[in-house]
């Protein structure tokens, strides 16, 4: 293992040996909903809060993945994730039920990618042998938090996110057999664009993207067209233009691609796309790591990206500093 500037190369091909992504109601509309293991009918059950509404959704992605590996949660060495909520409630609620070694992460909707990194180095260093590494958000929670409560019904501009409801974990492995394994990872520097909207966090985000896209590039020795996709996760539509704007490559516009640009395709009720550590995650671990299996993709860089405000931070006045963690992964051709 050799970090260079910021980008781990692994030796031991950690592998993402199965994944279980649990969405919202909302969710089965979009184009990515054919692989997600399960889309629940409400938000939350009666007697229930969306608090535990998000921390149900991870206990039974964490399940799902490790019953599709055939594998015992008794196995399990650690579990690394995270959440939007308070100090992630969701997340530490879930790990409390599930009773495994737990590491709580936060880089907002980069979360996924942090986990998976820490993952593949507990993998790499021989510390563990099975890790469930991903994140969460849940729409109704995040959204009284950080903006409105749903009740409240205010209206968004078009520059406006909606935060995914989905739940989605990956178990890693070492030199899983048929498994999408990653090769490098490059670790974010907080980058601030000097951006302050909350409602617009798609043009914060992507000068962090496109400073750990840059990073990784050189550090690898490579160029875009060297991938099949890179997939950022969740500039949004309007960030995922700027970012293409920012590079301004002939080859950008079809290689950089982006999960919330499009989680919910065209429907222009979700404005400039989806949002959440949920979005990111269940796209990565759904549609790509599917596509990374059947063979159509054989090489891959994941970019999930997370703006560091808190609604403190907004009401004090500040800037929202960006973060945005890669993975590379690749698939053996087959023959």
């Amino acid at each position: 293992m050799v970090n260079t500037g910021g980008t781990i190369s692994f030796t031991q091909r950690p592998s993402i040996a199965s994944a279980g992504i649990i969405a919202g109601p909302v969710e089965k509309s979009s184009p990515f909903a054919e692989g997600f293991d399960e889309i629940l009918e409400t938000e939350k059950e009666t007697n229930e809060t969306y608090e535990q509404a998000a921390s149900r959704f991870i206990e039974k992605a964490c399940s799902t993945a490790v019953k599709k590996a055939h594998e015992k949660m008794d196995n399990i060495d650690l579990l690394i994730g995270g959440d939007l909520v308070n100090q992630m409630s969701p997340s530490n609620f879930a790990a409390r039920k599930l009773a495994i070694p737990y590491f709580g992460v936060f880089s907002a909707c980069a979360s996924s990618m942090e986990a998976v990194i820490i993952g593949s180095l507990m993998l790499e260093s021989g510390n563990a042998k099975n890790v469930l590494a991903g994140a969460s958000s849940h729409h109704p929670s995040v959204e009284r938090q950080f903006r409105y409560p749903l009740e409240y019904g205010a209206q968004k501009p078009k520059t406006a996110q909606w935060t995914v409801t989905a739940a989605a974990y990956a178990l890693l492995q070492s030199k899983a057999k048929n498994a999408p394994y990653i090769t490098h990872a490059t670790m974010g520097r907080v980058v601030d664009g000097q951006q302050s909207n909350p409602l617009h966090m798609g043009a914060a985000m992507a000068p962090a993207a496109r400073d750990t896209i840059e990073r990784h590039l050189k550090n690898t020795n490579s160029k875009m067209t060297d991938y099949d996709l890179i997939m950022t996760g969740d500039l949004g539509k309007i960030g995922l233009s700027i970012l293409k704007e920012m590079f301004q490559d002939e080859n950008s516009g079809v290689i950089l691609q982006d999960a919330g640009a499009q989680f919910y395709g065209d429907n222009q009720f979700f404005n400039a796309g989806a949002s959440g550590p949920g979005c990111s995650a269940s796209v990565f671990f759904s549609h790509i790591y599917s596509q990374l299996k059947k063979g159509t993709f054989n090489r891959v860089l994941l970019v999930a990206t997370g703006a560091l405000l808190s609604p403190l931070t907004y009401q004090q006045g500040e800037t929202i500093p960006c973060i945005a963690h890669a993975i590379e992964c690749r698939m053996e051709k087959k023959g």
